[in-house]
């Protein structure tokens, strides 16, 4: 069987400890495995923790790029995963995914270091009322029919859930695929790609019980599938 490889962008833990640590979400790693595709982790190549920013730079030397560059040539998709600290490498794996056409899904912080990546902008809330819960659905959001997104989908209304701290206020040369009821972009794509597509929320923690979430996982592997091919 010809299964498909995705590598999960691994992040390091906010708080700091004597001994550093890097995380890969559980329930991510088991959504890409249920969907019958191999979850591999992208490790970086660095110690140093560099926090992204909107002007974030590529700091990487010749041979931690050559090395992490080695690990996300082993994929035939790239996800970026939702947490508190996103570092710089992550903007630089999103650009290399953007210039080279190589398919990448970002979730949450995953999606502001797509933005960022392309030269959008990510700002804080003011407040959380609406988009910080750990409920299972938060708010509803609309659908752009013109969209991957809604290809994917299939539906101009649908509910997810909320945990982010953070918004899209510029997109760079990237489309809003969805907005919530206030007005928040909550996905953004680039139809000129093979698949460049991002989302606010939180599909993996959905996906076993909500065929929209799931549906957003099958789609990602059919394309990384037919890019193997």
């Amino acid at each position: 069987m010809n299964k498909v490889i995705l590598g999960i962008v691994s992040k390091h833990f906010l708080k700091n400890y004597n001994r550093p640590d890097i995380f890969i979400k559980e329930e991510l790693k088991q959504a890409i495995y249920d969907n019958e595709a191999i979850a591999i982790g992208i490790l970086p190549t660095f110690a140093e923790k560099i926090r992204a920013t909107n002007t974030w730079t590529d700091r990487l030397t010749k041979k931690e790029k050559e090395d992490l560059l080695f690990q996300l040539k082993l994929c035939d998709g790239i996800i970026l995963q939702g947490g508190g600290f996103s570092d710089e490498y992550e903007c630089f794996i999103a650009k290399f995914c953007y210039d080279n056409d190589i398919p990448i899904l970002g979730i949450c912080a995953g999606m502001n270091n797509m933005v960022r990546a392309v030269g959008g902008i990510i700002e804080k809330f003011e407040g959380l009322e609406n988009h910080k819960s750990e409920e299972n659905y938060v708010h509803e959001i609309i659908v752009e029919n013109a969209s991957i997104f809604y290809d994917i989908v299939g539906k101009e209304k649908i509910n997810v859930n909320s945990r982010h701290d953070s918004y899209v206020s510029n997109c760079g040369p990237l489309v809003p695929a969805a907005y919530s009821l206030d007005g928040i972009i909550e996905a953004v794509e680039d139809k000129s790609k093979k698949f460049y597509l991002a989302v606010q929320f939180h599909p993996e923690t959905l996906y076993e019980f909500d065929e929209n979430m799931n549906k957003i996982f099958q789609y990602f592997i059919n394309v990384c599938l037919i890019n193997k091919i």
